[in-house]
């Protein structure tokens, strides 16, 4: 009997010992006197990406680096499968990381549900209330820093959108995928329709709760004589952006955001946070941790930096006048 044969020949065996390589891959022995960060990233995304740079970029600014052996990162991300996600973070807990780096909502939830004594860097995730993870008082859990967001800058990312665009009906129909799953996400849609009613606007809105029915939902979407596409800050819009981009161009309808990544992956004009300035400010955080390992004078902020752009390509498509303040993004 051959190698490969032996192992195929045991289904259980085999699963367990690609699990083992799969969390060992790429770990080193924790080193004396050397800081340990587990990062965790919810899922595969080049917007989100953005965040983990400026998180090491702020750390390396303040002296940790891996090359210089001044720090260790583990890095995991959860290929948008939350049983994964918990074994990641249980597998940081038993490695008695010095701290943990998530990086959106999933991530830093299921870092708090399951780490109680660890200091938790958020990043990509909304305030705490919006997360639920406030206590009856409404504190904020005591392990719990680095940035989150708030959704008033979303009225204003919303509301450009009857600037550029003119229907050719009555009345300006935008539509919107959304998650169930996912507090902030319902959240917006809300805040959204409240101020869609003011701007004379009709919401059209479906859920996806998994990324591979983002081509099915978007069609269906597109089918309702849409005039403009809101991309709303979800974690299913940002894992399936690139499906709902190609959707939407075939029908010529444009995308808004209020997630600025997402414009150079083809979206027409946004305002939002700058994620990778979004993983900085955090990083930035967990090295004033790392200097004095106290938690006394930190808390979780707000983001600092959000920024008006726009993508060339695709507002010169759609023949949107650029207003000033916004800035090309390529």
């Amino acid at each position: 009997m051959g190698f490969g044969k032996s192992f195929t020949g045991y289904p259980a065996l085999f699963m367990l010992l690609c699990s083992i390589a799969v969390f060992n891959a790429g770990c080193k022995p924790k080193q004396n006197n050397v800081p340990v960060i587990g990062f965790v990233d919810a899922f595969e995304d080049a917007t989100i990406a953005q965040a983990r740079s400026g998180f090491t970029d702020a750390l390396a600014k303040n002296g940790y680096t891996e090359k210089a052996k001044t720090i260790q990162i583990l890095y995991r991300n959860a290929q948008g499968d939350i049983p994964t996600l918990t074994q990641i973070v249980n597998y940081f807990i038993s490695e008695d990381v010095d701290l943990m780096a998530t990086c959106t909502t999933l991530s830093t939830i299921t870092a708090l549900q399951k780490a109680k004594e660890i200091p938790v860097f958020m990043m990509v995730s909304p305030t705490p209330e919006r997360m639920k993870v406030t206590d009856a008082s409404g504190k904020a859990p005591s392990n719990l820093f680095g940035v989150a967001e708030e959704l008033n800058y979303i009225d204003t990312s919303f509301s450009f959108i009857p600037k550029f665009i003119k229907p050719e009906r009555g009345k300006l129909v935008v539509g919107m995928i959304f998650n169930q799953s996912e507090p902030q996400s319902v959240d917006a849609l809300e805040r959204i329709r409240s101020l869609a009613s003011q701007l004379n606007i009709e919401i059209e809105a479906l859920p996806l709760n998994n990324s591979a029915d983002a081509q099915l939902v978007t069609q269906s979407l597109l089918n309702k004589n849409i005039d403009a596409f809101f991309a709303n800050p979800d974690n299913s819009v940002f894992a399936s952006f690139e499906t709902i981009l190609k959707n939407c161009n075939q029908k010529n309808i444009p995308i808004f955001t209020s997630e600025s990544g997402l414009v150079k992956r083809g979206a027409a004009v946004a305002f939002g946070a700058d994620i990778y300035q979004w993983g900085y400010q955090a990083g930035e955080q967990a090295a004033k941790y790392l200097k004095t390992k106290k938690v006394s004078d930190l808390k979780w902020e707000m983001v600092k930096t959000r920024i008006r752009v726009y993508n060339p390509d695709v507002v010169k498509r759609y023949n949107i006048a650029i207003q000033k303040g916004f800035q090309a993004i390529n």
